[in-house]
């Protein structure tokens, strides 16, 4: 359980990699001072994303509580209890919030990141005219 990592998850990284490709920089990794600490937060735009783990946030087709143990169930219940009061008090704060659970990431990054770009147009962010070294 030790190797299990909370932050700098392969799909978070893949996730900032293909935001960075597509010229949608300028975010902050888990800010601190928000609900929450979201994964990738655009301060800006006031858009707040979340990579969850498929067990860890109790999908249901990952994490069966009529099988688990007592701690299982309890431990899953509170981390999407954590979850709601995040995304409610972003929301409160007239936060955009968008989770994706880790295997979107892995099966679908374009949708994905896609879904990111369609929130941050609608926050009023425009894409670069150059992303790299080429013109769009």
């Amino acid at each position: 359980m030790a190797a299990i990592r909370s932050k700098n998850t392969k799909p978070e990284i893949a996730l900032r990699a293909s935001l960075r490709l597509v010229g949608a920089t300028g975010y902050r990794l888990h800010a601190k001072l928000l609900p929450g600490k979201p994964d990738i937060a655009f301060t800006r735009w006031k858009i707040a994303i979340f990579v969850d783990g498929a067990f860890w946030h109790g999908h249901p087709e990952h994490f069966q509580p009529e099988t688990a143990s007592e701690y299982w169930k309890m431990k899953i219940a509170n981390t999407q209890r954590r979850d709601r009061i995040a995304t409610e008090s972003l929301a409160a704060a007239d936060w955009t919030v968008l989770r994706f659970w880790d295997f979107e990431v892995k099966d679908d990054i374009q949708r994905v990141t896609n879904s990111v770009l369609e929130a941050l147009k609608r926050a009023g962010w425009s894409p670069p005219s150059v992303v790299g070294d080429q013109a769009l």
